[in-house]
């Protein structure tokens, strides 16, 4: 199969037909196989009926309906599961989203050996003060914490290979970072692509300013994770002792201010409660990394290795 299209949605029972409608058009207008992967996240407008009436037209049409609201991180993860494409494309489903930059991200995606291309919408329709200026920001950030240079990481209009998307999982709010997610395992080819904002014909945004927050979060989450996920030792371990050490070494001065120049009221001076504190917080770290350590050491995940090519004898895999 050439293409697998996931669209996830929530509450866009009207923008479904033309979406498809859309997506059927350039498919067949390119000679593309196909499937359109619907993944409805616990809508309450009718948009699962619409799939099956879409389904019952075109059978190139499937679907997945979550029983109440997961995200739309765990509705791509499951587009993903279920795509069966060469290449993954992933968009929204409120028309603001143009189909007709399909072929294109398919071709820049196989021809110039990309594992992700990602579309950058350098012209948008959004409200500037609570849409445009934090996703600046947001990619911004992004950009220099990842070291990926891509302008608009939240795009929902990207193209995947198949492995890429069989290689990762994608959870809580990560959708935002999935190049992030794909660099740490192992994928480094990333391509742009600008392409058409629309503005929106049905509905309503479901941004808001706790998705801005959460996002900075998730970031933070995610880089600490990929880096220190099979080694949380080399963290709290790390830390643990340099606030110990720091701690040792003020009560070592103050112990010795005590027996060799008889100072008093040592117990009493805020340099003792820091030094205890130091103390107790690096004791509390390093138990907290060995603790990770053993977590990590049990885990069914602890000897998972993407294996990209083996060379047996006379095969090629």
């Amino acid at each position: 199969m050439d293409l697998s299209v996931v669209i996830p949605l929530l509450n866009e029972a009207e923008s479904l037909p033309e979406l498809e409608e859309w997506i059927q058009k350039v498919m067949e207008e390119n000679d593309f196989s196909y499937e359109i992967i619907f993944v409805d996240d616990g809508s309450t407008d009718g948009s699962w009926d619409v799939i099956k009436d879409l389904r019952k037209k075109n059978s190139h049409v499937k679907g997945i309906k979550f029983q109440r609201n997961y995200g739309k991180s765990a509705a791509l993860n499951e587009g993903f599961k279920l795509s069966q494409g060469e290449v993954v494309i992933t968009m929204d489903a409120d028309l603001q989203d143009s189909p007709d930059e399909i072929p294109e991200l398919r071709r820049k995606l196989l021809e110039e050996n990309y594992d992700i291309v990602s579309g950058w919408k350098k012209k948008r329709y959004d409200n500037k003060l609570t849409k445009n200026l934090p996703s600046k920001l947001f990619n911004a950030t992004t950009r220099k914490v990842s070291g990926i240079k891509l302008h608009d990481f939240n795009c929902g209009l990207k193209a995947y290979r198949k492995k890429v998307v069989k290689s990762i999982e994608v959870y809580g709010e990560m959708h935002r970072y999935i190049p992030l997610i794909a660099k740490w395992s192992g994928f480094r080819r990333f391509g742009e692509k600008e392409v058409e904002h629309r503005r929106r014909k049905y509905g309503e945004t479901k941004f808001g300013w706790n998705r801005f927050v959460n996002g900075f979060l998730d970031l933070a989450s995610i880089m600490f994770v990929g880096k220190f996920r099979k080694s949380p030792m080399h963290f709290f371990g790390l830390w643990g002792t340099v606030c110990f050490f720091i701690g040792f070494l003020i009560f070592l001065y103050l112990t010795i201010s005590k027996f060799f120049f008889a100072e008093t009221g040592l117990a009493s001076r805020p340099l003792f409660f820091v030094a205890l504190t130091l103390m107790i917080i690096g004791s509390q770290l390093f138990l907290t990394g060995f603790i990770g350590e053993l977590i990590a050491r049990n885990s069914p995940e602890r000897n998972v290795y993407l294996i990209e090519e083996t060379l047996t004898g006379d095969s090629h895999e």
